[in-house]
């Protein structure tokens, strides 16, 4: 028998699921709705993409913080077992040599929570993103 949430009114098969149907409205609300020991990598990440990038929007899009100057410019986003950073394939490819260390997949950096953040790497990443693709 499926349940409805009552936060959002959608029916789900299991009653324990997580309630995705309210989706944040910006980057404190997505911040704020994660599990609370997750939340200080994403300050830090917030932190990093908005000094290297001081003229771009922060906004949700795909459901997840993104920084936006013409067009989105990297995107950043918890799960539960590692961070992610999506600065698109581009990306990926040009900072290969710099990224040997870390999960990488399409698009795609995932950082476990367990070992420090690469502030640097990411910010460079970043202004990468901004000179390539800003608008």
């Amino acid at each position: 028998m499926k349940w409805t949430c009552a936060k959002c009114g959608r029916k789900f098969d299991r009653r324990d699921r997580d309630d995705h149907g309210i989706k944040p409205r910006n980057i404190d609300e997505y911040i704020a709705a994660q599990d609370e020991k997750l939340r200080p990598a994403l300050r830090e990440v917030r932190a990093v993409l908005r000094n290297a990038l001081p003229e771009a929007e922060e906004r949700i899009s795909w459901s997840m913080p993104t920084y936006w100057k013409g067009r989105n410019l990297i995107h950043f986003a918890a799960s539960k077992k590692h961070l992610g950073i999506y600065p698109g394939d581009e990306a990926i490819a040009a900072f290969a040599k710099e990224l040997a260390d870390y999960d990488t997949g399409k698009g795609t950096i995932r950082l476990s929570y367990e070992q420090p953040l690469p502030a640097d790497l990411i910010r460079k990443i970043a202004e990468w993103c901004l000179e390539k693709h800003a608008k």
